[in-house]
């Protein structure tokens, strides 16, 4: 306990200006990667919480996921006249991705308030509940990958384009990590941010091709490229279900990962010694 305080200066109580707040934030950063096992022992805590006392424990999440995807693929598949071979593979994929998403960014207002007393009683680096809350979607986004491999399997989808598919996995780990680290702080700031971001992403949920397909817009499809989470969906999407992710999806893709994360950063810097004060 008293190496772990010593290690990771979360609290500074001297004015701090220009590159001191960089230098004091990539310390933070350093001692968080540094707790890494930690956090993921937590992250595994989390899960195995939820399901104390539960017979299946964690595979409910497997479960739940299944019967989501086929009561929604059975639906829409009827409104949308989709020949199921193509629309559930397509379906459980973007359900399962659109999981990790969407908890994520909902468990970001909180991620600093429902650590308060950790914070409270002892100097950790604001960045360790971040990553706690990474490795506990990633974690809960694998087990439902299960659904998704045996549809894949029944349909005889094959994944594509390996190469692209590696190269997403950076850009979700860090768009997952900015975007926590933004909502998180402002969250921890004004309370009403999570319940304003729960409601924003209920609207984006429909607006993002997840359960409908992006051909089925006609025209005017260049302007979902403005749309944040379609691109990150994309790029995942399309090399698992055997297309070619097109050039200007990653560049959109990128440049909205870039611009993350210079906000995130910046708001980083200039207010992550508040946090405590402000939980």
């Amino acid at each position: 306990m008293e190496d772990m305080n010593a290690r990771s200066p979360v609290l500074v109580l001297e004015p701090q200006r220009g590159w001191g707040l960089v230098r004091s934030a990539a310390a933070d950063l350093r001692a968080g990667l540094r707790l890494f096992p930690l956090a993921a022992a937590l992250g595994w805590l989390d899960i195995k919480m939820r399901y104390r006392g539960s017979i299946l424990g964690p595979l409910w999440l497997t479960l739940s996921t299944a019967v989501m995807i086929g009561a929604t693929g059975a639906v829409y598949g009827y409104l949308f006249h989709m020949d199921l071979r193509t629309y559930l593979p397509f379906l459980s994929l973007s359900i399962v991705l659109w999981g990790y998403i969407g908890t994520v960014v909902n468990d970001a207002g909180t991620v600093f308030t429902q650590n308060t007393p950790l914070f409270h009683s002892m100097r950790i680096p604001a960045s360790l509940p971040v990553i706690q809350v990474i490795v506990r979607n990633l974690l809960i986004l694998l087990h439902n990958m299960v659904v998704v491999a045996v549809v894949f399997a029944v349909f005889r989808i094959w994944p594509h384009q390996i190469w692209s598919l590696l190269l997403s996995l950076p850009v979700w780990i860090v768009d997952s990590f900015c975007v926590i680290l933004l909502i998180g702080m402002l969250g921890a700031r004004f309370r009403d941010i999570a319940p304003i971001v729960a409601s924003l992403m209920q609207i984006f949920f429909f607006v993002t091709p997840v359960i409908w397909k992006p051909e089925l817009i006609t025209t005017g499809r260049q302007y979902l490229l403005l749309d944040p989470f379609y691109s990150l969906l994309e790029i995942v999407r399309a090399p698992l279900l055997g297309r070619t992710v097109d050039a200007v999806v990653w560049e959109a893709a990128i440049g909205h990962s870039v611009f993350l994360w210079l906000l995130a950063s910046i708001l980083f810097c200039r207010m992550r010694s508040r946090i405590p004060y402000w939980i």
